[in-house]
């Protein structure tokens, strides 16, 4: 019987590109997304699409019920939706903060709730939640982004001790550079948020060091090959760890003080935004 798995965010980067590595490998894919449009070339595949927004209850609880009505079952969750909204703490208006949150952290887990009740029937489940390296440092600007993912972190911990009794596996995925949509979105909306406030001159620094080195990023398929090793693993590690400069980054802050780390992250911004 083919694995049942739902992946939201799918229309791109590491959601679309581990829907089509687990459709290849004999999987039954659902990829889930707000921009449907965006999924033709996963329909072609054979994998099959809903329309789903992790902010709508009613959207989620939707999505859910059909893959039960169609499948039976549901194997494996990724929760993958997300994105970054960068700008000064001072200057994010709280709205954008409270959604921030309501995406990466309130969406996962109110998918999590719909489907433990049927992976608690099968005493079997899967459940991927990408969090980042940004879960475990932070950088300037990205505060409620940080904040999303240090909390998807801590939610993971939790819930992976409450449902191991019902044969069902948490794991956390900690990216680290990654080729996608998501940074350009982010440092858009960073300028657009803090690019003329008393902020700026720092904000231009970090924007000039992030373009500099995105070109160094790794590809969404060495993420999706990741979670295809632990969704497949008898006993898959709590953990994982890829893309550019993901492991220097979580040794060396494993290693250093925060006065230490500090000075590392703003040494790298400001060596990277001259050249």
């Amino acid at each position: 019987m083919k694995k049942v798995v739902l992946i939201t965010g799918a229309s791109a980067g590491i959601g679309k590109e581990t829907a089509i590595l687990l459709a290849k490998n004999g999987y039954k894919v659902y990829g889930a997304a707000r921009r449907v449009d965006k999924m033709n070339e996963l329909k072609s595949l054979g994998i099959s699409t809903l329309v789903m927004d992790v902010t709508d209850d009613v959207s989620m609880t939707r999505g859910v019920n059909q893959i039960i009505e169609e499948e039976g079952r549901i194997d494996v969750l990724v929760n993958n939706a997300g994105f970054g909204s960068y700008g000064a703490i001072e200057d994010v208006r709280m709205e954008d903060a409270r959604y921030q949150m309501e995406v990466n952290v309130f969406g996962a887990a109110r998918l999590i709730q719909l489907v433990l009740p049927y992976m608690r029937k099968h005493k079997y489940g899967k459940i991927v939640n990408i969090s980042s390296i940004g879960g475990k440092m932070a950088t300037p600007f990205g505060g409620w982004y940080h904040a999303s993912k240090f909390a998807i972190e801590g939610l993971s911990d939790s819930l992976r001790n409450e449902v191991k009794p019902f044969g069902i596996d948490v794991i956390v995925m900690e990216p680290g550079a990654i080729k996608s949509e998501w940074g350009s979105i982010a440092f858009d909306h960073l300028m657009k948020v803090s690019g003329e406030t008393a902020y700026k001159e720092t904000v231009k620094r970090l924007s000039t060091a992030f373009k500099s080195a995105e070109s160094k990023n790794s590809g969404p398929e060495v993420i999706a090959n990741l979670i295809k090793e632990a969704i497949e693993a008898a006993h898959p590690k709590t953990r994982y760890v890829a893309g550019y400069m993901a492991k220097p980054g979580i040794f060396m802050r494993k290693i250093l003080s925060d006065k230490m780390m500090d000075k590392l992250i703003m040494g790298q911004v400001n060596s990277l935004s001259k050249k």
